[in-house]
């Protein structure tokens, strides 16, 4: 067993588990961040899908060993307090989920994308989800539900950002 401090939704959390055991279960079992999902355990269908300093990343074969300072953010650290991300806003919109199962880990690759992509075509959110599964096969709802995010998150830009008229 090992003590490691890490930063998880903003927040400093120390466990001690053993160097090996993969971040997803530190996070559900540990944490009681049970939101990031087990799919496959072999980092291929994306269900265990969190962010490393902004980047998505697949939890379930990352042993907590080889983070350094790096900040973890979860579905449940998505949010902006009370207020949803866009992208949980437009998933509730265009009822995406069906079993909901895979569903975090989509919303957290798709942030990850919007991050550096303000405004991604079909073709650059396909590639981006490449790699998160969705046996339900809500695959046009979730294209969907990232194009809404990326105008929901330009307008509220543009508006915080727009001050000609109040400076008029």
């Amino acid at each position: 067993m090992a003590n490691f401090n890490l930063t998880v939704n903003g927040e400093t959390r120390q466990v001690d588990v053993e160097p090996d055991m993969p971040l997803l279960w530190v996070l559900r079992d540990e944490l009681g961040l049970v939101g990031t999902k087990y799919g496959c355990g072999i980092a291929q269908c994306g269900a265990c899908t969190v962010h490393l300093d902004g980047v998505a990343v697949r939890s379930c074969t990352m042993p907590i060993s080889v983070l350094r300072d790096q900040a973890i953010t979860t579905i449940e650290g998505l949010a902006d307090g009370a207020n949803l991300h866009p992208l949980q806003e437009q998933w509730i919109k265009q009822d995406v989920a069906q079993c909901g199962y895979c569903q975090a880990g989509q919303i957290m690759s798709a942030a990850s994308l919007l991050a550096t992509n303000a405004n991604p075509s079909d073709t650059e959110i396909d590639q981006a989800m490449a790699g998160n599964y969705c046996r339900c096969g809500t695959y046009n709802r979730i294209r969907s539900a990232i194009h809404g995010a990326a105008q929901d998150m330009n307008a509220m830009f543009y508006d915080a950002t727009d001050t000609s008229e109040a400076s008029a």
